[in-house]
């Protein structure tokens, strides 16, 4: 099933809602109002999308900077905790 973005008429919410081809328009999250339009979202090109080497190098510096984030959030949890 296809994610449609939509908005509300009524409130201007703007939300996600995953559909079926013969699926009415979703209620929305926010007020219940009924008065929603989907919106036109644009869409990324396949070769736009990254791929390969640097796809995983990217992810483990960012897990690389999670964990040493964690670290330091720990250091300074116990400096407070007086330990």
């Amino acid at each position: 099933m296809p994610i449609y973005e939509f908005v509300c008429e009524q409130c201007g919410s703007r939300f996600e809602e995953l559909l079926g081809s013969g699926a009415g328009q979703p209620a929305c999250p926010d007020c219940r109002s009924t008065r929603t339009h989907r919106l036109l979202s644009s869409v990324s090109p396949p070769s736009r999308q990254p791929r390969g080497a640097r796809v995983r190098d990217s992810e483990s510096r960012r897990r690389e900077r999670e964990a040493a984030r964690g670290e330091r959030l720990a250091e300074a949890k116990k400096k407070r905790q007086g330990g």
